[in-house]
């Protein structure tokens, strides 16, 4: 076994902090490893949306080629842009500790708020989820798409396409951009989408055993763990991407229970399913499979029907 952990990730600032965010928790474990820098098709084309160019595998098919070819150890990703189901051959071995999950507002404007009503405000977001959440609880808003990376959105705030943005706040956090947050949004209408605040570790089926629970006894962070196995088990039942305006967020309750809050909206906003189950931490992706199915059953089949008509799917 080779004792160097060759350490696959996209090429954007935030793709290459995770990536040596996850490098250090490897030496610090005294492994020894090298970042290989990959170019994806979201990175390439900036001008589509990602529910146009096809949501599953945007962010990770160039990653899994060298995954398979064992050009590469471990792909690192945001948990939040990992598909439902990964390709066969391959498998999520460990998730990091998780940042704090909430959407914040970025502006430079200090005075702006989402529920200001006095002034016409113009807000840009890259996700279905968001955009729709900003309907339905701010109709009075003018939202537009915006893609690319965090500081190329950041770039065309500053150049008067929008006002302010909508982000994540893992990500504006580890860019250093905290001096730009205006508004940290309330959990209870923007209930983030699955993983977000967290790293995820994918590899190949075949990686060495010893190498594989080398890197997850550095990596993986249990609690965090048990959380995104629900929400991933809600997202691998709807059959969705990261391009659908569904969400869902599983937190610990004590030792040993976990509370999921799931569901999904409708692209005008106009519809919003929202549940909320309890139960063992060791029944985590059934909670999610349930939530999911509670979801299709109140709506979310005809919701996300609608959305595949539109989109010719």
């Amino acid at each position: 076994m080779s004792t160097k952990i060759k350490i696959g990730t996209r090429r954007s600032k935030l793709a290459l902090w995770q990536a040596y965010y996850v490098e250090q928790l490897l030496q610090d474990a005294g492994m020894d490893t090298e970042i290989v820098e990959i170019d994806t098709r979201g990175d390439q084309v900036l001008d589509v949306s990602i529910a146009k160019i096809g949501s599953k595998g945007v962010f990770t098919e160039e990653l899994e080629d060298q995954l398979r070819s064992g050009d590469i150890d471990i792909a690192v990703h945001s948990a939040k842009d990992m598909q439902s189901e990964l390709p066969e051959g391959f498998e999520i071995i460990a998730f990091t500790i998780r940042e704090k999950v909430n959407d914040v507002v970025v502006s430079r404007d200090k005075s702006i708020r989402l529920g200001d009503t006095s002034r016409p405000l113009t807000i840009g977001s890259s996700s279905v989820r968001r955009r729709a959440i900003l309907k339905a609880y701010y109709p009075h808003l003018n939202i537009i798409e915006m893609r690319g990376n965090l500081q190329t959105r950041i770039g065309k705030m500053d150049d008067g396409q929008c006002d302010a943005i909508l982000l994540a706040y893992a990500g504006v956090n580890r860019m250093e951009y905290n001096d730009l947050i205006v508004e940290t949004l309330p959990l209870e209408q923007f209930i983030p989408p699955v993983g977000q605040g967290s790293v995820a570790i994918e590899s190949a089926i075949n990686l060495d055993a010893k190498k594989r629970e080398t890197i997850r006894k550095a990596v993986n962070h249990p609690d965090t763990e048990f959380r995104l196995l629900a929400e991933r088990a809600f997202l691998k039942t709807l059959k969705g991407g990261c391009s659908i305006p569904a969400f869902c967020m599983a937190e610990l309750e004590g030792d040993d229970q976990l509370k999921v809050t799931g569901g999904m909206i409708s692209l005008d906003g106009q519809t919003l399913i929202k549940n909320v189950l309890t139960g063992a931490r060791s029944d985590a992706e059934q909670l999610g499979d349930q939530m999911a199915n509670l979801t299709l059953e109140q709506g979310g089949a005809q919701i996300l029907a609608a959305i595949r008509a539109e989109r010719g799917e």
